[in-house]
């Protein structure tokens, strides 16, 4: 692995690159109502009828969010808005990256083309990359494949834009149920797993683990 030169270094942003802050807006909207065991049990909620949502037919991010509040709202017993759902889709563009991010980036693009692919709106996204410090050679998001994360479709959109296989990647994510899980059953051998403490590791899927984006360098030989 440590002598891998990918031809393109592919990632998810949003938590692995893009500090993602849907935890935070939660609390914001719903800390005052809900004491501290509930407020965590709210936002594990809310994580996993996102989840839950783009599993099917794509639809705007918009809806997902909409949809996974709603959701979550009911099942803990708060009152939901409209004005709530809205402005936390609308705080996704405001997001900037993690700490370890641009250094590490800006050392890796300088020999290897990076590329993201994104569970996001084309109107969103580049505001977020934007402030991630580095070139990207490419940037897709599920709007352009008709397709979330973990579906193989947003993958193999990917692999149909960039004209390559699995074989071509290194693929680096902070998440096994949006990405690395895809990633093995579709054959991308050479995976990092940037261990932000949101998942438990599985060494089942085969990656090495790295505890941030200054860790990718050494990875590939830089």
């Amino acid at each position: 692995m440590t002598t891998f030169r990918p031809k393109y270094i592919t990632f998810d942003c949003y938590g692995t690159l893009t500090n993602f802050q849907m935890a935070e807006a939660a609390r914001d909207l719903y800390g005052v109502q809900l004491d501290e065991p509930r407020m965590a049990e709210f936002i594990k909620n809310f994580a996993a009828y996102r989840l839950d949502e783009i599993m099917g037919a794509w639809k705007p991010y918009a809806e997902v969010v909409h949809n996974s509040l709603e959701r979550t709202c009911k099942r803990n017993g708060v009152t939901f808005r409209d004005e709530a759902a809205q402005m936390v889709y609308e705080r996704v563009p405001t997001w900037g990256p993690h700490r370890d991010v641009p250094e590490g980036l800006a050392r890796v693009a300088k020999e290897i083309p990076l590329v993201i692919l994104s569970n996001a709106m084309n109107a969103q996204i580049m505001s977020n990359v934007e402030k991630l410090g580095a070139p990207f050679h490419a940037v897709y998001t599920a709007e352009q494949a008709n397709a979330y994360k973990p579906r193989f479709q947003a993958f193999e959109y990917m692999f149909d834009m960039l004209g390559c296989g699995p074989e071509d990647v290194l693929h680096c994510s902070s998440s096994f149920r949006y990405d690395l899980m895809s990633a093995h059953d579709l054959g991308i051998k050479n995976k990092v797993w940037v261990n932000r403490g949101h998942e438990p590791a599985n060494p089942y899927y085969g990656y090495v683990e790295i505890p941030h984006i200054s860790g990718l360098p050494g990875v590939v030989g830089l």
